[in-house]
């Protein structure tokens, strides 16, 4: 059998206020926590330029780009 009941943690006990559940008294249960507290975890740095092959293309990339800009409308 599967229920679904409310609950809370105190501890590390997690109290049921149910009059229902003392007939499951020493019952096997599953739990399963349906909101958790966000922890505030150190992102590892990326190297980006680990992905990037340099070349000479890239170099010259802001002077095409603003070459392309200035002259897009006759």
């Amino acid at each position: 059998m599967l229920a679904a009941v409310k609950g809370y943690i105190r501890g590390n006990t997690v109290v049921i206020e149910d009059e229902d559940m003392k007939a499951y008294e020493g019952a096997e249960v599953v739990v399963t926590l349906l909101d958790y507290p966000y922890t505030k975890r150190k992102k590892k740095n990326i190297d980006w330029n680990s992905f990037v092959v340099p070349s000479e293309r890239g170099e010259h990339v802001d002077e095409y780009m603003k070459e392309m800009r200035e002259y897009d409308r006759l």
